[in-house]
């Protein structure tokens, strides 16, 4: 699916070229200079439709349930586990959008809504009760020494007595992998409290895509030699990242994911661009494209169509992402 959007007439493309996108690049660079530090610290403010609108209130009211947890996080822990799904059930029989096995549950579920049961399926008890676990472990863990949310994350995956017998963080990778894995996507739910740094890899992501100016669409297309070169949205900006060696999801409700969200103010090239019929929902986007500057974007629009420049600025614009490598890295590899 496709938002509707204006073309640029084939003679302003054949004018504009290389060199107006490879100016584009070049600024980049220039802006970097001239741009303060990203997201710091942490933020109690959610980035704008990152959580689904039936769970925003929910997840910013039990985000601030204790000092170890804020919004972001709590946030980033439910996507991670379940994807915002309540009807979400693992292998290992976690249950609901917060993943609590039943032995957990039946001990640290709470009746968040007050309507006097505790349903691990009800996001209204889920949530209350994931917040309310952390900042129980939390507390297990408050003596120990250095980042109190980084301890706390580490007792919620190998238990709070072994951060307590290691004074902070485990050397398990896979605890160390989890703490940085949730720290890492709060970035991508927080709203970003200052401008947010360049991508390193924008120049080259860029350059990718505009050399696949002109090609024909295709639904599904990830551009193999089988499909004849040819993208849809999301395969393209995959791609695009892929060439830079960094490796995002294929579906763009997922690349939403891989990075802090600048506004439409401090877009820069490399800058990926999202549209959704739902302007209060993450997972409802069904478009992609690559910011180049001047309110245009690389992307494959639609069956029919070639790869194009097209403008950003409609109904359906829902935000950008400034991707990271951490980021998409710490993308769950479902959801």
């Amino acid at each position: 699916m496709t938002v509707r959007k204006a073309w640029i007439g084939a003679g302003v493309l054949a004018a504009a070229g290389l060199s107006f996108v490879m100016l584009l690049v070049v600024g980049v660079y220039v802006v970097a200079g001239n741009i303060v530090n990203g997201v710091g610290g942490k933020s109690v403010g959610l980035a704008k439709g990152a959580v689904p609108a039936a769970y925003q209130t929910l997840v910013q009211k039990w985000g601030n349930h204790c000092a170890a947890i804020n919004p972001a996080l709590l946030a980033a822990q439910l996507y991670q586990e379940s994807g915002f799904n309540p009807n979400a059930k693992s292998p290992a029989k976690a249950e609901g959008i917060a993943q609590f096995i039943p032995g957990t549950w039946a001990t640290h579920g709470v009746d968040g809504d007050g309507d006097g049961d505790r349903d691990v399926w009800d996001p209204n008890d889920a949530i209350p009760s994931a917040a309310a676990y952390d900042c129980q472990l939390a507390s297990y863990v408050k003596s120990v020494p250095g980042n109190i949310t980084h301890n706390m994350l580490a007792a919620y995956n190998a238990g709070p007595d072994a951060v307590i017998k290691y004074g902070g963080v485990p050397p398990y990778s896979e605890t160390r992998t989890y703490v940085k894995t949730i720290t890492t996507l709060e970035k991508s739910f927080a709203a970003p409290v200052a401008r947010v740094d360049p991508s390193k890899q924008a120049a080259g992501a860029i350059y990718f895509a505009q050399k696949k100016l002109g090609t024909p669409y295709l639904w599904g297309g990830n551009g193999t030699a089988d499909q004849g070169g040819r993208f849809d949205c999301s395969g393209l900006t995959k791609a695009a990242y892929e060439s830079v060696g960094i490796t995002l999801p294929r579906v763009a409700n997922d690349q939403y994911n891989a990075g802090p969200h600048p506004k439409r103010s401090e877009l820069l090239p490399g800058d990926l661009v999202f549209f959704s019929t739902d302007l209060n929902n993450s997972r409802a986007i069904h478009h992609v494209g690559m910011y180049v500057g001047g309110g245009y974007m690389i992307d494959a629009p639609y069956t029919g169509a070639v790869i194009r420049f097209d403008p950003i600025d409609t109904a359906e614009y829902f935000g950008a992402t400034r991707v990271t490598e951490d980021g998409a890295k710490a993308l769950p590899t479902t959801v």
